[in-house]
């Protein structure tokens, strides 16, 4: 490889995980990545001073464009849209471009389809990569104070959004145990008393799974939907569960017959209870394809 595949392939893995947060979907990370690639392949490396900068600003705006475009595509997607979870696999390949991304929580990224394009990517480039002031107006093209009230937008619309994004794997995965226990153990009050009446459930199913075709909002409903799918896994067989991380967070992976069906994972409020709860159920963001 030429010094500027090597400068390239030194960045990947930052590239891939700031297009995935921007995006929130593998693919259309991995497009980003790729079409950043070839702007910097055509560029005369040699005069570019920061490869780093140039990248990343390079990559952004690329990514603000996809995401223009998915936004528009989301709009008729078939019920809730969620983020495409990152499972962390036991085995990876040598060179999982993926594993910086995996540090994005989903909730967080949940949260950010409420920001502008450019709110999320001064949001993401300051938080999440450091950036100055001084780059985020480069990359998007306007001053720096326009980039301290983006950031400022970003970071009290976040605020707003109830679930906690600081808290632990550890307590994550104690709430979990909790709700998952009393789900299956039927004692669905001591699994209520863990909600609140502005805990919401989203699920998504895309066009081929059955799921919620709105947000599930409150205890009392998101409970009366829990005990409806427990009580139809009970007259079914193949059905085996599992704790893995998924985007640095416990979830719970739901299979029958060894095909992962869903991925449940949730993101505690201020107080220790239940603020959101993610399922995934589209097979094609489970990597399962078409059924």
């Amino acid at each position: 490889m030429n010094v500027a595949t090597d400068i390239f392939e030194f960045e990947r893995s930052k590239l891939i995980s700031l297009c995935y947060r921007m995006i929130g979907e593998r693919a259309g990370a991995e497009d980003a990545v790729q079409d950043t690639w070839l702007k910097w392949a055509a560029a005369d490396t040699s005069r570019i001073e920061n490869p780093s900068a140039w990248l990343r600003r390079v990559a952004t705006n690329i990514a603000i464009d996809t995401l223009r475009s998915a936004h528009r595509q989301r709009e008729v997607y078939v019920g809730p849209w969620l983020p495409e979870p990152l499972l962390q696999m036991e085995a990876q390949e040598p060179s999982n471009h993926f594993e910086l991304a995996q540090e994005c929580e989903l909730a967080l990224l949940w949260a950010m389809e409420r920001l502008t394009e450019r709110e999320r990517a001064a949001f993401i480039l300051r938080e999440a990569f450091d950036a100055s002031y001084s780059e985020i107006a480069d990359t998007l093209g306007t001053s720096e104070a326009a980039c301290r009230q983006l950031v400022s937008r970003s970071q009290k619309k976040l605020q707003t959004s109830g679930p906690r994004f600081d808290a632990s794997p550890e307590d994550v995965a104690d709430l979990s145990q909790r709700f998952f226990t009393a789900v299956m153990s039927e004692d669905f009050d001591q699994a209520l008393s863990l909600l609140t009446p502005n805990s919401v459930a989203l699920s998504d199913g895309g066009a081929n799974k059955r799921a919620a075709r709105r947000p599930l909002v409150g205890g009392s409903e998101i409970i009366q939907v829990f005990r409806a799918l427990y009580e139809k896994a009970k007259t079914e067989q193949g059905w085996t569960t599992q704790v893995s991380m998924v985007n640095a967070k416990p979830a719970i992976l739901r299979s029958q017959f060894g095909v992962l069906d869903s991925i449940t994972t949730l993101a505690p409020d201020q107080n220790g209870k239940i603020a959101w709860l993610y399922i995934m159920r589209n097979p094609d963001k489970l990597g399962q394809g078409a059924p």
